[in-house]
């Protein structure tokens, strides 16, 4: 399964498992989000690849990790994290619950800001 299939069946997940089980309609998620009905439905078949910021919408709208929507990896330690550990401990829970959503966003954006997105529209054909 390539990254974009991942992130589809994740948006897909999330909504069906929405309120305890009782699942969310495309079309409410999409109003919610403010964004069209079709859009949903492409998002979670690949067909569009949702923007760094549409996950980070979709993140805080199902409350939670925006890293929810890529395959888990190990991270190992080191002094830089360490240090930042250090210093988030001396924040308020406000503060703290902001860093947290920065550095999953930075993460997020490392992870799937190089990946190429398809333009809206249909496709040019090549020249010969």
């Amino acid at each position: 399964m390539n990254l974009f299939d991942y992130v589809g069946q994740r948006i897909r997940d999330l909504r069906l498992n929405y309120g305890d089980g009782q699942g969310l309609s495309q079309e409410a998620l999409a109003k919610a989000l403010g964004v069209a009905a079709n859009t949903i439905s492409r998002w979670e078949t690949a067909t569009y690849r949702p923007s760094l910021e549409d996950l980070d919408s979709l993140a805080r709208f199902f409350g939670v990790s925006i890293l929810q929507f890529f395959p888990p990896e190990e991270a190992p330690a080191n002094d830089q994290l360490n240090a930042l550990l250090r210093a988030a401990r001396q924040l308020k829970p406000e503060d703290l619950d902001e860093l947290r959503r920065y550095a999953e966003f930075r993460r997020a954006r490392s992870v799937y800001g190089d990946q190429e997105r398809p333009r809206a529209g249909r496709k040019r054909k090549e020249a010969a």
